[in-house]
């Protein structure tokens, strides 16, 4: 049985010294572990930024695509072979601005894969500009007298779109976030995990000593089965909670509701077909 070693390769990370990037990384390596997964069972699926480069960072099949556009991938990966556990991850300016769209329609649309969401309020790889989850107010290169806009509220967002898993984690509490993983790898539906993941070097304001201050965690005796009371956790905490908030169990993945879709994974599937058969297609064309 694959052990965290196992997920781990020779390739460095090229993150700052503290980057919250770092405990999400082994986060994922712990749960996939836990689970008893091997390296070539699981398929990490990345856009771009900082947080994009966790795909080239752990032993498993990997893909590191362009801006915002993780999410469509991670998604075929899963249709095409619905075997493989897909991971997709990303940052707040990944996910939450070019590519927010692409976030709305895969939770309500419910492929079951896994998306995490590396949470900095800033754009780190190109040096430090706002990102849709900067404060107002908000000091950046792109924002020299503050941010006029409010930041976008993921978790909201998500209970809102239909999200049949939402949860939300801090990087600094390794032990919370690799629970949260595994549960939302073992969750048949959309899974949806927010992380706080402080940026050290272009966020001097959401810091981890900020977070340690106003993070609030669920309480134990807490039952993530109601949106609404869900919502009103988010709303009472200023959206700073951290745990699992929502998980509908009875939602189905859209694999279970598409018709003809077959439990054999579509990679191996014989896709021949006879001349006689294809003659028949392009007539329909003539």
């Amino acid at each position: 049985m694959a052990t965290v070693k196992d997920f781990r390769n020779n390739i460095k990370p090229n993150w700052c010294p503290g980057c919250g990037d770092f405990s999400v990384q082994a986060s994922i390596q712990r749960a996939c572990a836990n689970l008893g997964l091997e390296p070539e069972q699981v398929v990490i699926v990345s856009g771009i930024g900082c947080s994009g480069r966790i795909s080239g960072y752990i032993n498993a099949y990997g893909f590191h695509g362009v801006h915002g556009r993780a999410l469509p991938l991670a998604q075929g990966v899963k249709l095409a072979n619905r075997d493989l556990v897909v991971i997709a991850a990303g940052g707040d300016g990944d996910g939450f601005a070019i590519g927010l769209s692409h976030t709305i329609h895969a939770m309500r649309r419910n492929v079951d894969i896994t998306y995490i969401v590396m949470d900095n309020q800033v754009y780190g790889l190109t040096k430090g500009q706002t990102s849709p989850r900067s404060q107002t107010g908000f000091v950046t290169k792109s924002t020299p007298q503050g941010s006029l806009e409010q930041p976008i509220r993921p978790i909201e967002m998500a209970l809102a779109a239909g999200a049949s898993f939402v949860a939300q984690g801090f990087s600094s509490n390794v032990k919370q976030l690799t629970e949260l993983i595994e549960k939302a790898i073992r969750h048949r539906g959309f899974s949806f995990i927010n992380v706080f993941s402080p940026c050290v070097t272009y966020n001097k304001v959401n810091t981890y000593d900020w977070y340690r201050q106003h993070v609030v965690e669920l309480e134990d005796d807490y039952v993530p089965n109601d949106r609404q009371k869900a919502l009103q956790k988010v709303h009472e905490t200023n959206g700073l909670v951290t745990g699992l908030l929502y998980v509908d169990e009875n939602a189905k993945p859209l694999e279970d509701l598409l018709p003809g879709y077959s439990q054999e994974p579509l990679v191996n599937a014989d896709l021949k077909i006879s001349p006689e058969a294809f003659q028949e297609l392009v007539a329909e064309f003539f």
